[in-house]
């Protein structure tokens, strides 16, 4: 498990397992963000699993499927939503975090600084600079 934190409060990482979950939990994590499709993953590590895992683990589960080259302003605004309801530290993941940290800036945007979301995902690797544009008029609303 790569656990890779944006902020105090939000991390990504890629794919993980149902049996990790517990780690998260005892890692400090209180809400678990799947942004994968069930479509690109099999049975074990589809929704309904990954569901049943992090409940059993006490972890609120919140399933927003972000299908990579169609980022939707509702994948962002239940980002955010989902980040603002939490009792605690969120952990999203996806195939590798970058659609994780994508829509994280996108619900931040106009509460953080662009340059400021663009760069802290430049820190684990990923590139929002094509977004930034997006990142942008969301802020500007």
């Amino acid at each position: 498990m790569d656990i890779r934190p944006l902020t105090d409060a939000y991390a990504v990482a890629p794919q993980i397992a149902p049996e990790e979950v517990a780690a998260i939990r005892a890692a400090g994590y209180t809400t678990l963000i799947n942004n994968r499709p069930d479509a690109e993953i099999p049975p074990a590590l589809q929704s309904a699993a990954m569901r049943a895992a992090a409940e059993a683990a006490g972890l609120v589960f919140v399933d927003n499927p972000v299908i990579g080259g169609a980022i939707s302003d509702a994948n962002a605004a239940a980002q955010g939503a989902a980040i603002a309801a939490a009792a605690g530290p969120v952990l999203a993941y996806c195939a590798s975090g970058n659609r994780s940290s994508i829509v994280w800036a996108l619900s931040q945007a106009g509460r953080v600084a662009t340059d400021d979301l663009v760069a802290t995902a430049a820190r684990w690797g990923y590139n929002l600079e094509p977004f930034r544009a997006r990142i942008e008029a969301a802020a500007a609303g």
